[in-house]
This record gives C-alpha cells, sequence and structure tokens, in this order.
C-alpha cells in the first residue's frame, strides 16, 4: 500500500516542483499565473501523462488526469498581472503601469532619460579675394569697378546665389599708401561699390552687407608693388 501510494505521490510532487519553478521567477516575473491556468493545466497533464506511462500505460491516463488538477491549481494560486507588466501584484510596487511600459522587478517603470539634443552642424564659411594682382579691380583713388572687376562677380553670380548662402559680408581693403583715414574711407567705398553691382545682379539685400578695413590687415609687404597689388583687395565672406 504504501509502495502504492509512493509511486502515485512521486509524479505530483514532480509536476509540483516543476510548475512552481516555472511559474515564479527570481526577478518577480511571472508568466504563468491565474490567467495562463489552463495552459499549467494543459502542461500538467503531459508532464503527469509522462511521468504515469513510466510505470505503466495504466498509469497514463491517471497520471494526466491528476496532472491537468495539480498543474492548473498551482498556477491558479499564483498571484495574478493586473496592469500585465509581467510582475506578480504581490510584488508590484507600481500597480496600474500603463502597457508596455518597461518595468524594474518591482513593477515600477524604469527611468527614462531624454535624448541628446542634435547637435547643429557649424556654419561652413568660404572667403573669395579679388585683388589687383590679377585684373585690376578700381582705377587709381577711385571706388568705380572696372570691367574686368565686373566680368569677375558676374562669373561668380551662380555661386553667391546659392539656396545655402546664408550671408555675404563684402570687405575691403587698400595699401599703405596714402593716410590712414584716406585709406579707411577708400576701401569703404570700394566695399559699398561691390556690394552694390550685387544687388544690382539681384543678391538678397537681407543677406548682403559691406565693410571697409583700410589698410590694417595686409597679406602682402607694401614696399613692393607686387605686395600693394596683392593689398588692394576686397574680400567675399560667404556663410552657408
Amino acid at each position: 500500500m504504501m509502495s502504492l501510494l509512493s509511486r502515485a505521490a512521486l509524479p505530483v510532487l514532480l509536476l509540483g516542483s516543476l510548475l512552481t519553478g516555472c511559474a515564479t521567477h527570481s526577478d518577480g516575473t511571472a508568466p504563468l499565473n491565474q490567467r495562463t491556468w489552463p495552459i499549467c493545466s494543459l502542461l500538467g497533464g503531459l508532464v503527469g501523462g509522462g511521468l504515469g506511462a513510466i510505470e505503466s500505460s495504466g498509469w497514463a491516463a491517471g497520471g494526466a488526469a491528476l496532472g491537468l488538477v495539480t498543474g492548473g491549481l498551482i498556477c491558479y494560486a499564483q498571484d495574478g498581472d493586473e496592469d500585465d507588466d509581467g510582475v506578480f501584484d504581490r510584488r508590484d510596487r507600481c500597480a496600474d503601469t500603463p502597457a508596455n511600459t518597461p518595468v524594474d522587478n518591482r513593477g515600477c517603470p524604469l527611468p527614462q532619460y531624454p535624448a541628446a539634443p542634435a547637435v547643429e552642424p557649424m556654419p561652413q564659411s568660404e572667403v573669395i579675394t579679388l585683388s589687383d594682382q590679377g585684373d585690376v579691380m578700381f582705377a587709381f583713388d577711385s571706388a568705380e569697378l572696372t570691367p574686368q572687376a565686373q566680368s569677375q562677380l558676374q562669373g561668380l553670380l551662380a555661386k553667391l546665389q546659392g539656396a545655402d548662402v546664408m550671408s555675404i559680408k563684402v570687405i575691403g581693403h587698400t595699401d599703405s599708401q596714402g593716410t590712414d583715414e584716406y585709406n579707411q574711407r577708400l576701401s569703404e567705398r570700394r566695399a559699398s561699390s561691390v556690394a552694390a553691382f550685387l544687388l544690382s545682379q539681384g543678391l538678397a539685400p537681407d543677406k548682403l552687407t559691406s565693410q571697409g578695413k583700410g589698410e590694417s590687415e595686409p597679406v602682402a609687404d607694401n614696399a613692393t608693388e607686387e605686395g600693394r597689388a596683392q593689398n588692394r583687395r576686397v574680400e567675399l565672406h560667404i556663410q552657408r
């Protein structure tokens, strides 16, 4: 009689251990619980029947029936999971968590960190220099553009009118011949003359400014004619 009871109890004990282990994870998640008791019953029936069949074919049906009942009861005894976050209600410290919210093992939402702000690309600049080293831009002591200078500027219109151009600053420079005050005024007049020509060719007024810097920023030696020709220049500073 004791042997019979032992053999009958063995499948139940094995089944109970299996389902209890599956129903409760160490982190509090609950894949098998009250809501999934039919699955537990099915698993219990399969396990019970399999264990019973080890003894004999006659034990298979009884083991399956016992497994169905035992599996369902074990899972039904588990806590539910009302907010479907995968954590038993008895361990859930944050009930009613919104659906699809990532949670920790206490059922509380994981901290959400804002995405890093997008880094705006730095504006790209380009400087185009037109100097007397090539075609003469202006006659001596004059701010009137020569035909050659106008032709050079017209050749740059496609670039200057590009959709990506944010602003254009026209900066005039002179050599060191003459006084500082005179050269400052001359550089301003020449920069304004270039800006006026570009405006007449259709450049947007809100993108165009002009400035004169006189002889304050030489790029070559003013002691030579070649150096002075390089210093007599107009720069187009383009920001994209």
